[in-house]
């Protein structure tokens, strides 16, 4: 412990030799550079000039050795105790005498003015009477330095209390901070020194505020005698002492009522008068010196902050500028030197009391907009956002004024909302009823405060605070309200807002779309529109009364007077709730009662479509009629007055529009229309320019890519009436023919990319290709159709990977067309034998050789056939591929290919040669098998229908196999008694059948 003691001693005397030497600097640059000084040098006043030359060079050696001896001592590589230690202070109390002497010894012509000699000269004694003690057994007291007289400290002026007796302060001030703290503080810095961690533990100095003391002396005559604080404004009594007013005329209003009249504090005369006197001589030193000890002060300050060696010192020096930034021209000054922008960086200080500290001076210093312009260009709003979320209750409250303060400049309103989680943060806090009331209340003012700037409406919608852009919607300016409609627009194209939205601002949206502003009535639209596109948000558009407002603006308003694009975006509204609503026969449109699927609705839709509109208008209008035709009412009065108006034309001719949006949407509702007016549409479509060639289009290259609207095109002649002969020539005199076989081609080879829509394109394809084998009566169709040779195309479509199984069922319709004709299109053997006569007498008369004179006959047909000439599934070898298709759980495929099969069990073939070929492919057996999978009433009336025919055949193999089948018997039962007009006569006849097989023993 003699040795700790002592140590804290030696560190006292470091304490006052560093402070001495922070205190000559300043004043050898001021010499070096007063004017006086350079004025002598010019003048060559070789006397006094040289003089001050040697003192200044006395001087400059002096410092420069006290340097020295400090350096030796903070040397960390080896310990300097004992007898040396004594000896380097007693070197160092020598150099710091020698340097007041070369003070006193300045010529006074040095000095600009008195102020500056008088400081020199009170350093000097200083100087001159400092002793330091060294001990290294037992802690001395500190012989306090001539300055010790002064009446009193900083911290007392500054914390308003009594200050310390001067006599006393100095050793006192040090005794009782030696125990208060343990790191190194400030006057390392002062002193030159820096300690090793073991050191630290054993330091102890005084405060920074204390050490303000030192920076520029005092005089007894600052001081009130009454207070004994620096006086603010001193005034002289007729005694000719100076007290402060404020205490002098306090002390006359408590003695005014004693017998013996008022008395001088100080002199004890009694007074003849109470008259005060400014002493303005006197109030302008004081003045000027707490200027530059401020000055000093905050230089100080900014040092130790700009070291920052340990939280202690950061302590002190922001616990100072705490105080000094109360005056207007402090903080002005903190402004310039720095101290402002460095403060901010002490926003991330891992000390709480730091940060907070901090917090409220930077609070201080953004009052002026300097100061709000210096913070703006630092990351203080950032630190101060992520404080928000701080656990600390006072920190909270810290950084919600700080940012109050700050958000009542409108540039920096800006700021801080795009600092991340700001809003987020502040929002969070305003509605948190568990948070302080105070800290809700400020959060508020500053959201309040963040609306100057526009964008921050923005942000704060997106945090779930809409109120804010609906009442700027709604009450802003003209070039406000177009804004916040921008923003409203780009805030509900994120889905995870847009239900929010809907609930919070519908009906004040609707509100806005009444107003005689146009433009704000589209951004408005527009924002509807982009909340409708969801299906959740449909609902709470009906409860706010949508649809009526925009059945209003559509069929309301005059077209030619108002503008279309308000109207296009209501139909597009429109076509949006349409297409999440289930039954439009509910919603009602007007006040009248009319609903969504009345005749006036659908009336007036069509009517709309016969003006030339804009394109996007026209999409959504025919969307309307598609999502309308979904149920039958509607649907056939749809159908009915497209075509009694003649609209159908116009729905027919946006086939050939620019936009693939109108095209694709027109054709989905022809493609829905041509169950009902098909023959109508084929005939117009035949009549319209550029149809019906431009449906199929052009094969534009070698690697085509498959798009909506190609596939759309060719449904929608695959779905038109395939008996229209009209459409067929049409087709077939453009050579459409040739264009869909080798797109076909291509797609099978792979030389087309692949895309979503190329299934259905080639399903479009083959449905066109399908409706030529319904005109095979026409000759010109016949012809086509055995040059293509058809039969062998279908059979090819018929293997599974050609295509979908919609392909398949296409391709088996298309077998059975085209067999249909084969008995009629097969040469009978008596007809082949007269055409071979004609040939064998050209070939004697031409002397030509007749080939293949044998007749070969089809044992179905019986005649001759070929695959192209005839369409004989045989000869293309089709039955096989028929067959396979049995097995397909597509029970469109499997109906399909009995319809095909069973062209071979017609009448007007050879049925016995018929089931011995199907037996032979096993096909009879698959046909049975047909029942156990399939239960839908077509596969069931034509599978019943092939084994009637079968039986007829009277294949033995074939009976057995049917007569064994299980579930044919059930399926024969249930046929006659719950089938329709046609089937139960089939199984009646089946079961009788089976009956006389049996009877006469052939099964």
């Amino acid at each position: 412990m003699p040795m700790v003691a002592s140590i804290h001693t030696e560190k006292e005397n470091f304490m006052d030799i560093g402070c001495y030497l922070y205190r000559i600097s300043p004043i050898i640059m001021e010499i070096h550079t007063t004017e006086n000084y350079n004025y002598a040098i010019e003048e060559k006043r070789t006397t006094e000039t040289r003089i001050a030359t040697e003192v200044l060079a006395s001087l400059s050696t002096n410092v420069e050795h006290a340097k020295e001896l400090v350096r030796k001592c903070s040397n960390g590589t080896t310990a300097i105790m004992g007898k040396g230690l004594e000896i380097i202070i007693e070197q160092l109390e020598e150099t710091i005498h020698n340097i007041g002497n070369n003070l006193s010894s300045m010529p006074s012509f040095t000095f600009q003015n008195n102020y500056a000699e008088t400081v020199v000269t009170s350093l000097s004694k200083e100087m001159k009477n400092a002793c330091f003690q060294s001990t290294h057994a037992q802690p001395y007291e500190v012989v306090a330095p001539a300055h010790v007289n002064q009446p009193t400290d900083m911290i007392g002026e500054i914390e308003g209390k009594s200050p310390t007796p001067p006599s006393r302060r100095n050793s006192k001030s040090r005794r009782s901070n030696s125990n208060k703290s343990d790191t190194p503080r400030l006057v390392d810095f002062l002193k030159g020194m820096h300690y090793s961690s073991e050191e630290s533990e054993t330091q102890s100095f005084t405060t920074l505020t204390s050490l303000a003391e030192y920076i520029e002396p005092l005089y007894e005559t600052f001081f009130c005698p009454l207070t004994k604080r620096i006086m603010e404004d001193p005034v002289t009594i007729e005694t000719g002492v100076t007290y402060e007013r404020s205490a002098i005329t306090e002390w006359f209003e408590k003695h005014n009522d004693d017998y013996e009249g008022v008395h001088c504090p100080t002199t004890g005369m009694r007074l003849q008068s109470k008259n005060l006197s400014t002493n303005l001589a006197l109030k302008t030193t004081i003045k000027e010196w707490r200027e530059r000890n401020e000055a000093r002060r905050l230089r100080v300050a900014q040092t130790a902050l700009s070291l920052a060696i340990s939280e202690a010192m950061v302590l002190d020096a922001v616990g100072d500028l705490q105080v000094l930034c109360q005056t207007p021209h402090n903080r002005e000054q903190m402004h310039n030197i720095g101290i402002t922008k460095l403060l901010t960086k002490f926003l991330k200080h891992k000390d709480r009391k730091v940060r907070c500290k901090t917090l409220a001076i930077l609070h201080t210093l953004a009052e002026d907009d300097h100061g709000k312009e210096i913070i703006a260009n630092t990351k203080a709003i950032a630190a101060t956002v992520k404080m928000l979320s701080s656990k600390n209750s006072s920190e909270r409250h810290s950084s919600v004024s700080f940012l109050l303060e700050l958000s009542k400049s409108k540039f920096l309103c800006e700021h801080i909302g795009m600092a991340a989680g700001s809003i987020f943060m502040l929002i969070r806090m305003k509605y948190n009823k568990n948070d302080d009331s105070s800290i809700a209340e400020e959060a508020g003012e500053i959201l309040k405060n963040l609306e100057k700037f526009p964008k921050n409406i923005k942000y704060m919608a997106e945090n779930g605070l809409l109120q804010p852009l609906l009442n700027q919607l709604i009450e802003g300016s003209w070039d406000t309200q177009m804004e916040m409609t921008d923003y409203l627009n780009e805030l509900i194209l994120e889905h995870d807002v847009q239900t929010y939205v809907t609930l919070e601002m519908s009906k004040g949206l609707l509100e806005i779309v009444h107003c005689s502003n146009s433009f704000l009535r589209k951004s408005v639209f527009k924002a509807l529109v982009h909340i409708s596109i969801h299906e959740q948000n449909i609902g709470t558009l009906l409860d706010a009364g949508i649809i009526p407002t925009i059945i209003e603006e559509m069929f309301t308003s005059k077209i030619h007077n108002e503008p279309t694009d308000v109207k296009e975006e209501s139909a597009s509204i429109l076509a949006n709730v349409l297409h999440s609503t289930e039954d439009p026969e509910s919603i009602e449109i007007n006040k009248h009662g009319d609903t969504m699927t009345s005749d006036y609705f659908i009336c007036n839709l069509i009517r709309m479509l016969s003006y030339s509109i804009p394109s996007g208008m026209n999409v959504n209008l025919i969307k309307v009629l598609s999502y309308l035709s979904k149920q039958q009412h509607p649907f056939s009065r749809i159908a009915s007055v497209l075509k009694e108006t003649g609209t159908i034309q116009t729905v027919i001719e946006f086939l050939n529009s620019q936009h693939d949006d109108l095209i694709m949407v027109s054709a989905e509702l022809l493609i829905k229309l041509s169950s009902h007016i098909g023959h109508t549409i084929s005939e117009r479509l035949c009549k319209t320019q550029e149809q019906p060639e431009g449906l199929v289009g052009r094969l534009e290259s070698n690697n085509i890519c498959v798009i909506k609207k190609n596939a759309l095109a060719l449904n929608l002649l695959a779905k038109l009436p395939h008996q229209n002969l009209t459409l067929n020539l049409a087709l077939l005199q453009k050579d459409i023919v040739p264009i869909i076989l080798q797109r076909i081609s291509k797609i099978q080879k792979g030389e087309t990319m692949t895309s979503s829509w190329t299934r259905s394109y080639l399903e479009g394809l083959v449905g066109t290709l399908l409706r030529f084998t319904s005109s095979l009566y026409d000759i010109d169709v016949l012809s086509m159709a055995r040059q293509q040779n058809l039969t062998s195309v279908f059979t090819g479509l018929l293997i599974r990977n050609a295509g979908s199984e919609e392909v398949q069922r296409l391709a088996a319709l298309g077998l059975e067309n085209v067999s249909s004709e084969s008995i009629n299109l097969s040469m009978k053997p008596n007809e082949m034998i007269k055409q071979r006569k004609g040939k064998s007498f050209l070939c004697i008369c031409f002397g030509m050789r007749q080939k293949g004179s044998q007749i070969r006959v089809c044992p179905i047909h019986r005649g001759e056939c070929s695959s192209s000439r005839t369409f004989c599934l045989l000869e293309a070898g089709a039955i096989q591929g028929l067959v396979s298709c049995l097995e397909s759980e597509n029970g469109g495929v499997v109906e399909a290919a009995l319809g095909a099969i069973s062209t071979l069990l017609d009448e007007r073939v050879d049925v016995e040669r018929s089931v011995e070929i199907l037996t032979e492919m096993d096909a009879v057996r698959r046909v049975l098998g047909v029942l156990g999978r399939h239960k839908e009433g077509g596969v069931w009336d034509k599978t019943l229908w092939v084994i009637d025919r079968v039986l007829v055949g009277r294949a033995e193999r074939s009976a057995n196999d049917i007569s064994e089948d299980r579930i044919l018997s059930r399926a024969l039962i249930s046929a006659f008694y719950q089938g329709n007009g046609r089937t139960s006569p089939v199984a009646e006849r089946i079961m009788r059948q089976l009956n006389m097989l049996q009877a006469s023993g052939e099964l």
